[in-house]
């Protein structure tokens, strides 16, 4: 399992470790971190390298207990009753049954209600449903859930009996030269044009006038838009064979490839006079300036450090 994690995920040694421990054991997980920091592709490779499917929901303010959990059909009903074969079962009864692992996106904008059928379910490793029957988790059975700070817009709290219930992993951004590596591997740009797009992306995770920066995926599209940009510009024309030469091509394309991939991404914050554009532009310039001086990039500041809170109870049961 750890193996087929390293396989696709750069670094994050210490995070791996700690899932693959924590699902061996029976344990469901909880990743807090910001968006763009991995969790999915982290979870996808454990879930893989484990040999168990991964179901995934999309966690929202519309998740009811009857999505999370299934429905009976009412066409199906009205025709034929109360039987098993009207039941549609939901992602949960779908992980539980084949023994997958259920990964809930953005877990802290569901509903609460929605939350305590799931605490029933990591208790007892089964549920009880109105007219269906109990369906009784498979012992693979697990569950990862994600969230984003709690400052986030339309978060909420989550219980502190669903912490009770997970181990919690603390995921912040990577490091430079890990990032630089992902976008490399997502986008086989140049290697110039990768270095400027990653400081780009964390200088606005820390510049004064953003309350909220980008992650590694918007230096991602920023390479890729730079790319497409410079050849329909372009065409098979020379740029130039000297660093100045090739700096001075991503100047105009690059910025405007910043605009696109960044403007969205980021929040201003509420008492900044300038527009967004103005301040991914700037931030794209100073990127390109640091790197034709040879200027160290920023490391942005992003923890690692990952705790565990106690799981409790045997793993679930097969029928």
């Amino acid at each position: 399992m750890v193996a087929a994690a390293r396989a696709v995920v750069i670094g994050r040694s210490r995070a791996i470790e700690i899932l693959a421990a924590a699902m061996a054991v029976g344990g469901s997980v909880l990743l807090e971190g910001p968006p763009g920091t991995g969790k999915t592709t982290l979870l996808r490779a454990l879930a893989e390298g484990a040999g168990i499917g991964l179901v995934v929901v999309e966690g929202n303010a519309e998740l009811s207990p009857g999505r999370l959990v299934g429905y009976h059909d009412p066409s199906r009903i009205l025709a034929e009753g109360y039987q098993d074969e009207a039941f549609v079962p939901g992602p949960l009864l779908e992980a539980m049954a084949g023994g997958h692992l259920l990964y809930i996106e953005e877990l802290n904008r569901i509903p609460e209600e929605t939350l305590n059928v799931l605490l029933g379910a990591l208790s007892e490793g089964r549920l009880h449903v109105p007219r269906y029957g109990e369906v009784v988790a498979a012992p693979t059975f697990r569950m990862a859930a994600a969230m984003n700070p709690f400052d986030a817009v339309g978060t909420g709290r989550i219980t502190p009996a669903l912490y009770d219930r997970t181990c919690r992993v603390a995921l912040g951004y990577q490091d430079e030269a890990e990032e630089i590596a992902v976008v490399s591997m997502r986008s086989q740009a140049p290697d110039l044009l990768v270095r400027v797009a990653v400081r780009a992306v964390r200088a606005t995770r820390c510049h004064p006038d953003l309350r909220q920066g980008a992650s590694v995926r918007g230096a991602i599209d920023l390479v890729r838009l730079a790319e497409a940009l410079s050849e329909l510009r372009r065409g098979e024309e020379a740029s130039g064979t000297g660093t100045v030469a090739r700096l001075d091509r991503w100047v105009a394309d690059g910025s405007d490839a910043a605009l696109a991939a960044l403007s969205g991404r980021v929040v201003r914050r509420e008492a900044c006079s300038r527009s967004v554009e103005e301040i991914v532009d700037e931030i794209w310039r100073a990127a390109v300036g640091a790197e034709a001086d040879g200027s160290p990039g920023k490391k942005a500041q992003g923890p690692e450090p990952a705790t565990a809170r106690t799981v409790q109870g045997a793993g679930p049961r097969r029928h």
